[in-house]
């Protein structure tokens, strides 16, 4: 995905743990920021990821993640995903990449989302 966006790491792990973690998957340095539990909002009980920390302009910003309360603050830059639990058959990241090649091209991927994630789902066939 580096060949149509910045690519952020935004975790609420530790970055204790998860920069060494990071180190070892991303070792060309693709990731251009990473953002950890110390950037993140608490809010109502929950570590929640505001995505103006990352200074850029919102348009152009998407998250994607599997926990809801981590994008409530800009629920609208959202692409939800479920959670992975070592299943080597999963295939959700990569049935993706077609809806975000098409996202790419967007003025405004805000406007774009809002029209197709209902009910923190994505509610259309992205693989196609």
């Amino acid at each position: 995905m580096s060949q149509y966006y910045e690519v952020v790491i935004f975790t609420a792990s530790l970055s204790k743990y998860a920069d060494p973690l990071m180190n070892q998957m991303d070792t060309q340095g693709i990731c251009t920021m990473r953002l950890f539990r110390e950037h993140c909002t608490y809010l109502n009980g929950v570590f929640t990821k505001d995505m103006s920390k990352i200074g850029r302009n919102m348009k152009d910003a998407m998250i994607l993640d599997n926990s809801p309360s981590a994008y409530m603050l800009q629920p609208e830059c959202a692409m939800p995903i479920i959670s992975w639990y070592d299943d080597p058959k999963d295939r959700q990241l990569y049935d993706l990449i077609p809806l975000f090649k098409q996202l790419s091209r967007i003025y405004d991927c805000r406007e774009a989302i809002t029209k197709f994630v209902k009910g923190n789902a994505i509610e259309f066939n992205y693989a196609g």
